[in-house]
């Protein structure tokens, strides 16, 4: 029978079904900012409220990392993926629900998005080990256009919620929010019958956590997976925002010019790299897209030209594609010991980044008056992770000398 189940599903249909799963994370990360807007307008929500919704959404998702080790191994990687489904569908509903039921629409769209939250947190950490050990030959193209597929979620999010708003109108958001749930209910069907592997099975305990906290190797990735959530997140979660209020272009133009063009491009970037990855060193493509990240960042928030810092904004995304899938690459290069507890200690450094990258362009806008400040203040991410490879490619001749 082999890999061949009764139900004629394989491992195939497991990594199709991961692939959604990423989907399913870029729905609930991507679909409200999209309505922040809409947000302030309906529901007189200040911009200081609304960032607290990016900030809390991440913190949500930073905390699952941080407790999910210990939890998915008491109840299995197959429930713990229907539970992070059935969370996500839950929390798109009540984001259409709650704020209209409660007394307090900020506390109804809070509650919505501590749902949801929770369910893309775990995704996070489940998806990438799933794929990871499933039989295929080439697990590094596999993981690449894993990665990919948050990308294409989120192109996808912005150019059918666009359609929607275009046909049905702004006000009917809340239909669409439900009919988005139907992905991640449809996708936790398929997951309750695909064959699943894990890490675990394939023998050898990883590195305690005490050891990990130890190395000081470890921290310096936790600090390059923050600054990679960071780097991509700041521009990301504040693109739709920034493209119709500061450049003065409509809704729709504004969430496809902005957070649209910038997925494109960082799937692309994953794309090519995906392909062409055994020709190109992953510290030189790393390096160079963050200087390009720099770049991009200058762009966006100095340029006095509208059509400038749009591109700005699809130059950041092409520059970002690599910085994520790149430092776990590099967790596994430098601790190949390190297991699942590391990759899901990579992913809280990572979430903690989404979190901070935000909170920090909309803490500083909302000072200065503007989101060019905020998003030039945030080019200290980049710089730092900058720093962190250059010092990540010392050890590594350090530890070619020594061999």
């Amino acid at each position: 029978m082999g890999n061949f189940f009764k139900n004629g599903l394989t491992y195939e249909h497991t990594i199709k079904a991961c692939f959604v799963g990423y989907i399913v994370q870029a729905i609930v990360n991507n679909f409200a900012p999209l309505l922040f807007l809409t947000f302030q307008q309906s529901y007189g929500i200040p911009l200081s409220q609304i960032t607290l919704l990016i900030t809390f959404n991440f913190c949500v998702q930073l905390c699952v990392d941080l407790l999910s080790a210990g939890f998915i191994d008491r109840i299995g990687y197959r429930a713990s993926l229907l539970l992070a489904h059935i969370l996500a569908a839950a929390g798109l509903i009540a984001l259409a629900v709650l704020p209209q039921a409660l007394p307090s629409p900020f506390l109804g769209l809070a509650a919505a998005v501590m749902i949801y939250a929770v369910g893309g947190g775990l995704l996070e950490v489940l998806v990438s080990p799933v794929v990871e050990a499933c039989p295929t030959e080439n697990k590094e193209a596999a993981m690449s256009l894993l990665h990919s597929f948050y990308c294409w979620g989120q192109v996808g999010v912005v150019l059918l919620s666009s359609v929607f708003f275009a046909v049905f109108g702004i006000a009917r958001w809340q239909v669409l929010a439900v009919l988005w749930a139907v992905v991640p209910a449809l996708n936790c069907l398929l997951l309750a019958k695909v064959p699943l592997y894990t890490l675990i099975e394939e023998g050898g305990r990883g590195m305690p956590l005490a050891s990990l906290a130890k190395n000081r190797t470890f921290w310096l990735l936790m600090v390059l997976m923050l600054c990679a959530g960071a780097s991509e997140q700041a521009v990301s979660q504040w693109a739709s925002t920034f493209v119709e209020a500061e450049l003065h272009v409509s809704k729709a133009v504004g969430d496809l010019a902005g957070p649209m063009f910038f997925a494109l491009l960082m799937g692309t970037s994953r794309a090519i790299y995906g392909k062409y990855g055994a020709r190109i060193k992953l510290d030189s493509f790393m390096r160079g897209s963050i200087l390009l990240c720099i770049g991009s960042y200058l762009l966006i928030s100095l340029s006095p030209l509208p059509a400038l810092s749009l591109l700005g904004c699809g130059l950041c995304g092409f520059s970002v594609g690599i910085l994520w899938p790149g430092a776990f690459s590099l967790g596994a290069e430098f601790l190949p010991r390190g297991g699942t507890l590391l990759f899901a200690l990579l992913a809280l450094g990572g979430d903690l980044g989404c979190m901070s990258g935000p909170t920090f362009v909309g803490m500083v806008s909302a000072a200065a008056g503007g989101l060019h400040a905020g998003i030039l203040a945030a080019i200290v991410f980049p710089a730092l992770m900058l720093a962190g490879c250059a010092a990540l490619a010392v050890k590594r001749r350090r530890m070619a000398q020594r061999a």
